[in-house]
């Protein structure tokens, strides 16, 4: 077992990460500032642009720049983490804040939590981190309102027949999404072959 003052030292580890690190990205410079801005006050970020423009590469890395988890914030990731049965056994800790990247596949059960044994889903484990969709528009309505509680409570509250439970959910929402089918809505290099009714049918999708 780690005594208390060892898993204190673990705080001030750095943890490579396997994703794109800001400082390894050119230009983009005004979406750069807009991001860091939104990590530094915690806010949510939907990035919209055509296929290839960097929205998926620009999400990940705000890994890079997210502040350092403290002991507390350690601890309860762990505790969260534990209930699952997503702990590291040689190290039984989660030491850096989560990034979640969600497919469009997924279920509420999923994104929530509940089931059988009431475990947390993924908004719980994205807490004190970033909950990424990538293509929005993709996901289905009734998945994406689920995320209504949560992002207004920084919780969840699940209710089954076995019982009820609050798991904490205080995350960073990021999502990704073309401005229209094809993908080229008000594109300076590339026209939109899409017509007007058919935008606003794609953008409706995300209430």
């Amino acid at each position: 077992m780690l005594s208390l003052d060892k898993a204190k030292d673990i705080t001030q580890i750095e943890v490579p990460l396997n994703a794109p690190d800001f400082t390894h990205i050119k230009g983009h410079i005004l979406i750069k500032r807009a991001l860091a801005i939104a990590v530094a006050g915690g806010h949510n970020v939907i990035l919209v642009g055509a296929p290839g423009s960097g929205k998926t590469m620009l999400s990940k890395a705000m890994q890079s720049i997210l502040p350092p988890l403290n002991f507390e914030e350690i601890l309860e990731l762990s505790q969260i983490y534990s209930v699952v049965g997503k702990l590291n056994k040689d190290l039984p800790l989660i030491i850096h804040r989560p990034f979640r990247q969600i497919h469009h596949t997924a279920s509420k059960i999923a994104i929530t939590g509940g089931g059988g044994n009431l475990t947390p889903g993924e908004v719980s484990l994205a807490h004190k981190g970033i909950l990424f969709f990538d293509e929005l528009t993709e996901f289905p309505r009734e998945v994406l309102e689920v995320l209504r509680q949560p992002l207004e409570d920084k919780s969840v509250v699940i209710s089954r027949v076995a019982g009820t439970i609050q798991y904490p959910a205080n995350f960073m929402f990021v999502a990704a999404m073309n401005p229209c089918i094809c993908g080229y809505y008000k594109d300076p290099e590339k026209s939109c072959v899409c017509n007007l009714h058919a935008i606003q049918k794609y953008q409706s999708k995300i209430s």
